[in-house]
């Protein structure tokens, strides 16, 4: 059989792969595509036809293991139409914020263990001025006056200037208004 007499057998049996097609996904475009992706394949493959065997039976057992193979591969998607779950799987660009906690890290180290103490009881730890006093046994405006010493010198050890430059830098700002509704 010349790749002609192939051709012309394949055309001929493309009415019967649309009909098998519909009946397995319903929908004129999808069964359209489901053969016109039968037919690409079975061109491929044409050299392992045996000519002069059941080439609609092949065809078909082609149609039939490209739909089954589709049906598992959307088995395993989701379906995400407004991106909510591709926001959840994003994240920020971390090199910045990675080399300002070493910074910081350092920075901490260096303040008298005192200072270090009262700004992580309050700063880090969440437990109020009262609670940290207690916890240190001082009195509250002593770990207020400690807790202003450590941000003062970490202030100057990180040559801070100003509330703007603490928190994400201008890029993870500019990607985080991206996700937001409001954007």
């Amino acid at each position: 059989m010349s790749s002609y007499d192939f051709r012309g057998e394949l055309l001929a049996v493309i009415p019967n792969l649309r009909a098998f097609a519909m009946s397995l996904v319903g929908t004129a475009d999808k069964a359209d595509d489901l053969v016109q992706e039968t037919l690409v394949r079975a061109w491929d493959k044409r050299d392992s036809f045996t000519p002069g065997t059941n080439l609609k039976g092949w065809l078909f057992t082609i149609l039939r293991n490209e739909f089954y193979s589709q049906m598992r591969k959307r088995k395993r998607e989701v379906s995400d139409p407004e991106g909510a779950m591709a926001e959840k799987l994003s994240v920020h660009p971390e090199q910045v914020g990675r080399l300002d906690m070493d910074d910081f890290k350092k920075a901490i180290g260096t303040l008298p263990d005192d200072q270090r103490e009262a700004l992580i009881l309050v700063g880090a730890s969440g437990f109020s001025y009262e609670e940290a006093a207690e916890i240190c046994g001082c009195a509250v405006g002593t770990i207020k006056s400690r807790v202003s010493r450590a941000r003062g010198q970490l202030s100057k050890i990180l040559k801070l200037e100003g509330d703007g430059e603490y928190g994400p830098d201008a890029v993870a700002v500019g990607v985080m208004n991206l996700n937001s509704p409001a954007a």
